[in-house]
């Protein structure tokens, strides 16, 4: 296992780039992004990262521009789109299954960009189906129906569970908030066994 860390020049400004190798050969590649106010620290993306890259998957943890600059505040959609597409893009090796992932806000733009990028599959940690209190205001629309994605959620998140349907499943973590801290190796095995079934890692 190696790991770098890189900056990608972006239309919004530096994004940064951690990137871990597996010891032998990757099966796959996982990109993954924080949620807004977060860094990709969080406990629930490092827990992945790791088991991940234990799994021969090449991780690649995304920071955003604005997080590089120092500001909490999340930049637009649209921008966030445009950063992580040009991070993906200069990063992505060739003939290797993409996967592209995140958390809460990160979870978002993935699935937002997912077909544009080609991606093989999406893992959505803490999908934040709207915003707490607001049900009315869906973001279900943004999860692609024909890309096998993976929505890791738990039963007690303020910001709602997504519906499973067409390639996308839900997992529903009990006793979980939005931070998945709640049995967080449980959580990570059930993303390992989703990234083995699709041949995206060895056997966990």
């Amino acid at each position: 296992m190696s790991s770098s860390e890189k900056t990608v020049e972006t239309p919004r400004g530096p994004a940064r780039v951690r990137v871990t190798e597996p010891a032998g050969p990757a099966h796959s590649q996982l990109f993954l992004g924080h949620g807004a106010g977060g860094g990709v620290d969080a406990p629930d993306l490092t827990a992945v990262h790791d088991a991940a890259v234990a799994a021969g998957v090449r991780v690649l943890l995304v920071t955003q521009p604005y997080r590089v600059a120092g500001r909490r505040a999340p930049a637009p959609a649209g921008h966030l789109d445009e950063a992580w597409t040009a991070v993906v893009r200069a990063m992505v090796v060739p003939h290797l299954p993409l996967i592209v992932g995140g958390r809460s806000s990160g979870a978002r733009v993935a699935s937002r960009t997912a077909t544009l990028l080609d991606a093989a599959g999406v893992l959505a940690l803490a999908f934040p189906l709207h915003p707490p209190g607001k049900p009315e205001k869906s973001r279900a629309g943004e999860l692609d129906a024909a890309v096998p994605t993976c929505v890791v959620n738990g039963d007690r998140d303020p910001f709602g569970v997504p519906e499973a349907g067409g390639a996308v499943e839900v997992i529903t973590r009990p006793g979980a908030v939005h931070d998945l801290r709640k049995d967080l190796p449980g959580t990570v095995r059930l993303v390992i066994e989703w990234l083995t079934r699709h041949r995206w890692a060895a056997e966990f």
